[in-house]
């Protein structure tokens, strides 16, 4: 029994570790989970090196055939292949429509694109504070796990349930902690999706 406590106590310990020592990329964000550095906002530079789209502002909102094309677009169940081909269909005409279908269209995804990537990491960040008040959860389990073993005359029911809570506790936050790794690679897609669609959209332009 002493020794299911002991392994019980250095396996959760190992488990919580990492939140000690900060997964952070950038001390500038010290709630970020991922190893990918945090890009708070896509620019649109970064992206598009297509015609100036200042002038467009939300006017693609105004029409229904880019706003539902922009929607099918930026869904991530939309293979980019059938996303990209898409564009070449829809960017069509002379040169000054396909020119004003393109700055239409770019506008709308970067805008969508760019509110999900924004989502998605406001999402992380609150994952990882969740995870680090479950550690701190476990740590204080674990305090009053090993107060009890050293109790004269502890109760031997309480301790059983508070070492299977612990177990379960930590079973829950490592398999958390391996779904993260996954869901870091969201912000990075989102990123590359938008720059293939841009890509595809200048193309078209041309």
């Amino acid at each position: 029994m002493v020794l299911r406590y002991l392994s019980l106590l250095l396996a959760a310990i190992v488990w919580i570790a990492p939140q000690n020592t900060g997964m952070a990329a950038d001390p500038r964000f010290p709630d970020w989970p991922c190893v990918q550095l945090k890009v708070p906002e896509i620019s649109v530079a970064a992206v598009w090196a297509g015609p100036s789209i200042d002038d467009v502002g939300n006017a693609w909102e105004s029409d229904p055939a880019i706003r539902n094309l922009v929607a099918r677009l930026a869904a991530r169940r939309t293979p980019l292949e059938a996303a990209e081909a898409a564009v070449s269909e829809f960017i069509a005409g002379d040169t000054a429509d396909r020119q004003k279908k393109g700055k239409l269209l770019f506008a709308g995804l970067f805008s969508t694109l760019n509110q999900e990537h924004s989502q998605v990491l406001d999402g992380l960040e609150r994952f990882s504070r969740q995870q680090a008040a479950f550690a701190d959860r476990i740590r204080l389990e674990l305090s009053e796990l090993r107060e009890l073993q050293h109790a004269p005359d502890h109760d031997q029911n309480k301790l059983d349930d508070l070492a299977n809570r612990i177990d379960w506790d930590t079973r829950i936050f490592d398999e958390r902690r391996k779904t993260i790794s996954y869901a870091c690679e969201v912000p990075v897609h989102i990123e590359q999706r938008l720059f293939a669609l841009a890509r595809a959209i200048q193309q078209s332009m041309e």
